[in-house]
């Protein structure tokens, strides 16, 4: 693009292209003239943003990296701009960054490249991050930004983000992002901003909002889980003064990001607390899950559900909640939204028959008057938040409330004896199963939960030719299913018969799902099943979007009245609120420095630890030499975060395929670096001997690195480190035997990757750097001529290691002056002595060799004791 041409005939071309709301004009006319960080409310989406900046740079004069995005962000703009997909062969990679264009990467294989030269740095347009929310200073993306940085001072970083709430967990989050990302300006865009109020107002859809009732027995229950919930909130503060439990509250135990805000609060003393503890934070995930599945599942999975809580097995490892009154009354009404008596006769659920009269009688009496008394071209589009809800609706949709409710309890294998009327003819069709078939069957929990979490996430239904034809039609036939999804013609379908789809918010987790519904089925009602926050702001920007001719849509908001949905949804509306009120607050008073963006060398200059360690100044030979400090590096490593803290210490990185150890320090020290998953992995398999023989045959200074998770505990005590086939102990003990295997190997524990650049800093200290073709040639099959290990017999060098009296520093010279394992036996101590040149180290190694051990005579009753190594070996001679 020529960077000439102004803003303003720039904006005339997007707007004809990819037209945009305002609020987004103005936030592309801020993100586009600078480097910044863009922070958006849930919903508003940054798409639109991004799809116009990779409309602009999108030419082969141009090389655009886009980071960190999700698999669905990447296919999303690569359909939309027929985006190139780079090679997977590193030589094919370098050809097609000089032959320019937009490419999605991932930061570990770029990297890679960008250590490795294979990007021409000074050539690369710019760098676009997503979800700039999950990047820190030790990730993948810092490490990609930092190497660009330093070799481009003119091309651009622009990060967006649409999570405001990932920004308050930590301290001065937003800054440290910003650090990471290279960017002077922060860019807030809340859903009350004065612009996004006025931009959305523009034309508004029609909205109804719909309060549904609990039944008693819902209510029910409602106040009993929240009654439970507070009691454990109290105890569970009660015995824990001394943390900071602000955020945990029975109001955020209800909420989508409860389980955030958990490991937020606790992760970093997880370690230091009670089992009672965490007996009360476990049994709050379980009373959330109880208290979401009352309002969003029917009466009969919701009493399967507790009545897995309501087991000796469970009363055994929970804090005894299940002992209170409260749960008393939970399991007796749980049992009677089923059961009236002993006679199955279940409760529906109250939005069932709500839903019912909107898709039966209040949208199509609405449509035949608008047209004339034809329900054809009409689309229906309901949204629900999971698969199991989805499910749900088909069925009931389908089937008919009482068949879905009759063969759900048949599929969990719920116990009838007997029916209510209405049940009567549908016991032959799902009949119910004895004692016998039960335990034949033998279908347990686990099976089920993944045939639920199997079903789709979409389906399409349309009117049955008895129901266009008489509404009072019975509920069995009021929907019948469209099959073949994927090869559905909408066009010709829509113009026979109205349509119905029921979709998830996100499709899979896929954030653009519900925006390339609304694109491509136009619908003109949308039925909001369930709350969510996201998914209204789509829905109002897909309305503000629409073409002036195009009618407006018709949205009806079902939620339960005074319950925890409404509450949930309206916490989430406070929660963002406060977040960005905070982010407000911060760039309020926020100091940036004029060098954050790196374009100048001052930024690095500046930073204390990396001008410590860039350069490695010492004395040799009465001059000063400059050095620059450097590891090599084996690939795989890159999945790690130590890689790119080594670099922000100012340490540089040779990223090679090698086969003994992880990190090479110096010629002489070789580290194999483990975390405690693979260290209790390779000890299991053996395939830490086979490591740290390598190492020790190869390098004179083995270092055998555990590094432990900075947000664990740094210790090998407790469940952390145990499992099913492995304890603390048996680690242990493993690591013992390593040791008396491999006398040479030191072993290091680092409390978190930070701690280990240290390390590694303080380890080059004063020392060589290693050589790459060296550490290459040591991975194939033959050592190096330096290590001298080549002229050996592997076996007999492993022996003599091991004898009594050899060292790591004497080991050398008997393998080099010694000529076989029989010779060595013929030496006499003098002769040893002149080999290993120490009279101590001889005499052990002589008398190991020539003195037969004596057992101690049983008769004698000598304390144990110290002994000289010869006063309890009797002479062959």
């Amino acid at each position: 693009m020529d960077g000439n041409q102004n803003m303003e005939e720039l904006s005339q071309d997007i707007e004809t292209k990819y037209p945009l709301l305002n609020y987004e004009k103005q936030i592309f006319t801020d993100i586009f003239e600078n480097d910044a960080l863009l922070i958006m409310a849930k919903g508003l989406s940054y798409n639109s943003i991004v799809s116009n900046l990779l409309w602009v740079y999108k030419d082969p004069g141009n090389l655009v990296l886009i980071i960190n995005s999700s698999d669905h962000e990447e296919k999303f703009f690569s359909e939309k701009f027929n985006l190139s997909v780079l090679p997977n062969l590193g030589s094919e990679r370098e050809k097609a960054y000089l032959e320019g264009g937009i490419y999605f990467v991932s930061t570990r294989i770029l990297v890679v490249d960008l250590l490795k030269k294979r990007v021409p740095v000074t050539h690369i347009t710019g760098i676009i991050v997503l979800r700039a929310h999950t990047v820190l200073e030790s990730c993948q993306e810092a490490f990609v930004l930092r190497l660009f940085r330093q070799n481009n001072k003119t091309g651009f970083i622009k990060a967006f983000s649409n999570s405001p709430i990932s920004f308050t967990f930590g301290y001065h989050q937003v800054e440290k992002v910003m650090r990471a990302v290279f960017v002077k300006e922060l860019y807030l865009w809340p859903r009350f901003h004065g612009l996004v109020i006025k931009s959305l107002k523009s034309r508004q859809a029609e909205v109804e909002e719909i309060h549904v009732s609990l039944t008693p027995n819902m209510l029910q229950i409602q106040t009993c889980l929240l009654d439970i919930m507070n009691y454990t909130v109290k105890q569970l503060k009660s015995i824990n003064r001394n943390l900071d439990m602000q955020e945990i509250t029975t109001e955020n135990c209800i909420t989508k990001k409860f389980h955030k805000i958990l490991q937020s609060q606790l992760d970093c003393v997880w370690h230091q607390l009670s089992n009672r503890t965490k007996e009360y934070i476990q049994d709050l995930k379980v009373l959330r899950t109880l208290i979401v599945n009352l309002i969003h599942e029917d009466s009969v999975s919701f009493y399967w559900l507790v009545s897995k809580y309501r087991t000796s097995e469970y009363a055994q490892v929970n804090s005894g909640w299940i002992l209170l009154d409260s749960a008393e009354r939970l399991f007796k009404v749980a049992r009677s939204r089923v059961f009236n008596g002993n006679e199955f006769d279940p409760e529906h659920c109250p939005k069932w028959k709500c839903l019912s009269d909107l898709l039966k009688v209040e949208i199509p009496e609405e449509v035949k008057k608008k047209n004339n008394g034809s329900l054809n071209n009409t689309k229906v589009l309901i949204l629900c938040e999971n698969n199991k809800t989805c499910f749900q609706l088909n069925n009931v949709l389908t089937m008919g409330a009482n068949r879905y409710l009759f063969y759900n309890a048949f599929r969990r294998d719920i116990q009838i004896t007997s029916v209510s009327s209405k049940y009567k003819n549908l016991t032959e069709e799902f009949p119910t199963k004895s004692d016998k078939d039960r335990v034949k069957d033998n279908k347990d929990d686990s099976n089920l939960d993944e045939e639920l979490d199997e079903v789709k996430s979409n389906y399409m239904l349309t009117l049955t030719q008895a129901m266009e034809m008489n509404k009072n039609t019975t509920e069995d036939s009021m929907f019948e299913p469209i099959s073949q999804l994927a090869n559905l013609d909408l066009t010709q379908l829509e113009n026979e018969k109205p349509l119905i789809c029921i979709q998830t918010f996100k499709q899979n987790g896929n954030h653009f799902s519900l925006e390339q519904t609304l694109e491509a089925l136009r619908p003109e009602y949308i039925i909001l099943y369930q709350s969510d926050v996201s998914a209204v702001r789509q829905i109002e920007l897909y309305e503000c979007k629409k073409k002036p001719e195009e009618p407006k849509s018709k949205i009806y908001f079902l939620i339960h009245d005074k319950t925890v949905e409404e509450q949930s949804y309206l916490t989430s509306l406070r929660r963002e609120k406060q977040a960005f009120e905070m982010l407000i607050q911060a760039k309020s008073v926020m100091v940036v420095p004029s060098y954050q963006d790196g374009r100048t060398d001052e930024y690095f200059n500046l930073n204390v630890e990396e001008n410590e360690s860039a350069v490695n100044t010492r004395k040799a030979g009465g001059q000063v030499s400059s050095v620059a400090p450097r590891v090599i590096v084996d690939m795989r490593e890159f999945r790690s975060d130590l890689p790119a803290l080594l670099h922000r210490r100012g340490i540089n990185i040779d990223p090679v395929t090698i086969a003994i150890g992880d990190y090479i320090l110096t010629p002489d020290i070789c580290v194999e670096r483990k975390s405690i998953s693979d260290l209790i992995g390779s000890l299991n398999s053996g395939r830490l001997y086979t490591q740290c023989t390598q190492m020790c045959r190869n390098y004179s200074r083995p270092i055998l690195l555990i590094e432990f998770d900075q947000n664990k505990p740094f210790n090998l005590q407790g469940n952390f480190v145990v499992s099913t086939d492995i304890s603390g102990a048996d680690i242990q003990q493993k690591l013992q035997l390593l040791t008396i295997h491999f006398p040479r190997l030191k072993l290091v524990w680092s409390p978190s990757p930070y701690a280990t650049a240290e390390l590694f800093y303080e380890l080059k200290e004063g020392r060589k750097n290693p050589n790459v073709d060296e550490v290459v040639a040591l991975s194939g099959e033959n050592t190096a001529d330096d290590m001298n290990y080549e002229r050996y017999n592997i076996v007999v060098h492993d022996f003599v290691q091991k004898l009594p009296g050899v060292t790591s520093k004497n080991i050398s010279r008997i393998m080099n002056r010694g000529i076989s394992l029989d010779h060595l036996i013929t030496l006499t101590q003098d002769q040893l002595q002149e080999i290993v040149e120490n009279k101590n180290e001889a005499e052990i190694i002589y008398s190991v060799l020539h003195v037969k051990a004596k057992p101690v005579d049983s008769d004698k009753t000598k304390p144990f004791g110290k002994r000289k190594l010869g006063g309890k070996f009797k002479s062959n001679k």
